[in-house]
């Protein structure tokens, strides 16, 4: 673990868990292991758990490995995300309504999926991020809607798919020239 005096850059942790009970037992021993505060832990559909950690890397490592352990064969999915890009803990924490260039909507079956795409599209191409749901109210899924120029869109729809997972895509839309309404129907 480091050392608190040597700060080693920001992450995200997130554990996925298929029990609710064991979800939040999983949740207390990674709190207990490492330094991290807990950004999200929540119930979410259908009939899951999961919690998002942030801190250093070091500590959110240290940290999910206590809630690996304690989260048995209830663990569905996990994510250690170091250095995750600027727009991901603002888009989980509220939808960007704006004026689209092309729209890109990438649909995964895990959250763990959505945020190593959502992550991985910012991160290559000049798009920004509208909206990163997750879980609620999809049955479990989670899905990121970003726009930019149409090849950034289609650039970033690339290295999306690709990191979420092979597997991981539950689907996966560009729509090159979206009506000026549509921003609103992405809540």
């Amino acid at each position: 673990m480091a050392s608190m005096d040597a700060p080693n850059g920001p992450a995200l942790g997130l554990m996925e868990l298929c029990s609710i009970p064991r979800g939040i037992l999983s949740c207390d021993a990674a709190l207990k292991r490492a330094p991290v505060r807990l950004h999200m832990g929540k119930s979410v559909e259908p009939g899951k758990y999961l919690y998002l950690l942030k801190g250093g890397v070091d500590e959110v490592y240290e940290a999910l490995k206590a809630g690996r352990a304690a989260a048995g064969d209830a663990l569905i999915d996990e994510l250690l995300l170091p250095d995750p890009h600027r727009q991901i803990t603002f888009l989980l924490e509220s939808p960007i309504v704006r004026a689209l260039d092309a729209l890109g909507i990438l649909e995964t079956w895990s959250i763990a999926a959505a945020l190593r795409g959502a992550d991985a599209a910012l991160k290559r191409a000049e798009i920004s991020g509208l909206r990163l749901k997750l879980a609620q109210g999809l049955g479990g899924k989670a899905y990121f809607a970003f726009t930019g120029l149409l090849h950034d869109v289609e650039e970033a729809m690339r290295a999306g798919r690709a990191a979420a997972g092979e597997g991981m895509i539950a689907g996966a839309e560009i729509i090159a020239n979206p009506h000026g309404d549509l921003a609103r129907a992405l809540s």
